[in-house]
Order: structure tokens, then C-alpha cells, then sequence
């Protein structure tokens, strides 16, 4: 698991537009960079809509958010025409930036384990540290908690 006060891990990866977005392209901006299980879910569905919500406020702190899942350009590309999201969505489909940032874990749920993707969310400040770090984390007032960890930096 990550920690703050390390550098964020490099990351590159297709965007719903399937455009290559990598971490080297917000140098000197401060980057959200939360991870979710997957498209149109209920627990996802209230972060992106949260964040969206807010993204004047991120931009005004110059402030990239950026979603990644596991699905594929496709799925993110319906999520955010579905509930008009105004946030980029990463395309991890091979799970490289899951594992650099270790939120690929085994879960638990209703007596079954499985690995997947926990719920995760990363504040990178402008010089490429991380700022914050909370895995396990819960969709409601999320997005608002993130707003004023970046507004502190």
C-alpha cells in the first residue's frame, strides 16, 4: 500500500475518448485519482456524479480528477454520456495501474473472496507526491472531503 509523502506512481492509460492520458501531463497541477469498481454502479455512479458536481471547484484549484476502472473505453464512454460526467475516466484493463497503486485486493463479500478493485482515492500534489491517501473508501461526501484535502495544499 501507498503512503503519503511518495511519489505517485507514473501511470498511462485510454481515456473514454481513447485518448492516452498519462500522469506526466498534469505536471505542475494537482491530480484526484480515485479508483472504483466499475461503470454504472450504485457506489460509483454517486462518486462520479459528486465529483462532477464539484469539478468547477477542482478546476478552480488547479485540479485534474480522474476516475479509473477496469473497464474499457466503451463502458466509460456510456457511463459519462448516461449521467453527463465531466470527469475523465481511465481504461485499466489489464490492471497495471490497479497494482502500482494497491487497490487490487481480495474482497470479501457475502462469504465469497474475490480480488477486485477497492474503492480508493489518491491526492497528488503539483511536484508529483503523494498528498493523501484513504483506501476504503466511502462514495457519500467523498468527492466534497477531496475538494477540501486539494484546497488545503
Amino acid at each position: 500500500m501507498l503512503s503519503i509523502k511518495q511519489a505517485a506512481p507514473a501511470f498511462s492509460a485510454i481515456n473514454q475518448q481513447q485518448k492516452l492520458i498519462s500522469l506526466h501531463d498534469f505536471a505542475g497541477q494537482k491530480v484526484v485519482l480515485y479508483f472504483y469498481p466499475k461503470d454504472d454502479t450504485p457506489g460509483c455512479t454517486i462518486e462520479a456524479n459528486d465529483f462532477t458536481a464539484l469539478i468547477e471547484d477542482f478546476t478552480k484549484a488547479n485540479c485534474k480528477v480522474i476516475g479509473v476502472s477496469k473497464d474499457d473505453s466503451a463502458s466509460h464512454q456510456a457511463f459519462i454520456d448516461k449521467f453527463a460526467l465531466k470527469i475523465d475516466l481511465l481504461a485499466d484493463t489489464a490492471g497495471e495501474i490497479c497494482d502500482a497503486y494497491g487497490v487490487w485486493q481480495l474482497k470479501e463479500k457475502n462469504g465469497v473472496s474475490k480480488m477486485g478493485i477497492v474503492r480508493s482515492t489518491f491526492v497528488i500534489d503539483a511536484n508529483g507526491q503523494l498528498a493523501y491517501v484513504e483506501y476504503g473508501v466511502n462514495p457519500d461526501g467523498h468527492a466534497q472531503a477531496m475538494l477540501e484535502k486539494v484546497q488545503a495544499l
